[in-house]
C-alpha cells in the first residue's frame, strides 16, 4: 500500500516503518521535478493564490498528475515554502560564515537572496511588520492581517490557500508525529534566528539603523525582486532597487 504524507512524499508500509520515503520511478521523478519547478515559477509570478491548473500547464502535465503527487494545494504550497525557507536559511549561514565585516555579511545575504528570487516564496509567518519578531502558527487568528500587502506576485497572494486563512482541504496521508504547521514554524524560526544574528552584528557595529528588525530585512528580500518579462531587465531592476533599499537600512 502507498500513501502520501503532508508534503507529497510517497510512502509504503515498509518505508513508513523505517521512516524513509519510497523511491520514485524515473518518469515519476521527472514529473515531480517538472511540477516543483513550475510551482516555484507560477507562485513566484502570481502568488500562492494561483490555481493548480496553472502549475500543471507550466509543467506540461495533466492536472491529475499534480494532484497524484500533491493531494491538495496546501500540500504543494507547504513543500515550496519549506524549501525556499531552507534555501534562505542556508544563504544566511553562508554569509555569516564567509564575511568578517557585519555590513558585508548582511548585504551579501540580501543580494544573494534577491538574486535567487526566494523572497517571492516566503511563507507569511516570517513577513510580519509592526509586531515582535515571533513566529505564530500559520492558522493563528489575524495572521493574514499581519502579512504586508505588496503585489500579487509575492506571498501576499496566500489568501484562499488552505492552512493560510481558509479551512484545510481533505488530505490523504500517513499520521505524522509532528504536525506540518509546527514543522513550518520550526523552519521559519530557524530562518529568523540566523537572519537575526546578521542583523544584530550589523547593528552592534553601528552600521545598521537601530529601528531595523529581522522582519524588515526579510521584507526587503520579498519586495526587491520585481516580476518583469525580460530576465536581464529584471536583474538590473532588482539590483538598482536593492541598492536604494540598502542605503535606507544603513545608519547615518
Amino acid at each position: 500500500m502507498q500513501v502520501q504524507d503532508s508534503y507529497g512524499q510517497v510512502r509504503t508500509a515498509q518505508s513508513m516503518a523505517s521512516g524513509r520515503s519510497a523511491p520514485l520511478r524515473v518518469d515519476a521523478q521527472r514529473n515531480l521535478e517538472h511540477v516543483l519547478r513550475a510551482a516555484r515559477e507560477v507562485f513566484g509570478e502570481l502568488g500562492y493564490g494561483a490555481p493548480m491548473e496553472d502549475v500543471a500547464r507550466r509543467a506540461r502535465v495533466g492536472v491529475g498528475t499534480v494532484y497524484r503527487r500533491f493531494p491538495s494545494k496546501d500540500v504543494l504550497v507547504r513543500r515550496i515554502a519549506e524549501e525556499e525557507t531552507a534555501r534562505l536559511t542556508e544563504q544566511a549561514r553562508t554569509a555569516l560564515g564567509q564575511e568578517d565585516e557585519p555590513w558585508s555579511a548582511l548585504s551579501r545575504f540580501l543580494r544573494t537572496s534577491v538574486a535567487s528570487g526566494a523572497g517571492r516564496l516566503l511563507p507569511p509567518q516570517v513577513l510580519r511588520v509592526g509586531v515582535d519578531d515571533v513566529v505564530l502558527p500559520a492558522g493563528a487568528p489575524d495572521d493574514a492581517a499581519r502579512v504586508p500587502q505588496q503585489r500579487a506576485s509575492v506571498p501576499a497572494g496566500l489568501n484562499g490557500v488552505a492552512g493560510y486563512g481558509e479551512q484545510a482541504e481533505q488530505r490523504v496521508g500517513a499520521p505524522r508525529a509532528v504536525p506540518a504547521a509546527e514543522q513550518d514554524d520550526a523552519g521559519a524560526a530557524e530562518l529568523l534566528e540566523v537572519v537575526g544574528r546578521l542583523v544584530d552584528r550589523a547593528r552592534e557595529a553601528g552600521e545598521l539603523r537601530t529601528d531595523v528588525t529581522v522582519s524588515d530585512v526579510l521584507l526587503v528580500i520579498a519586495t526587491a525582486a520585481p516580476a518583469l518579462p525580460d530576465a536581464a531587465q529584471q536583474a538590473a531592476a532588482s539590483a538598482r532597487l536593492l541598492d536604494i533599499l540598502l542605503e535606507g537600512l544603513r545608519s547615518r
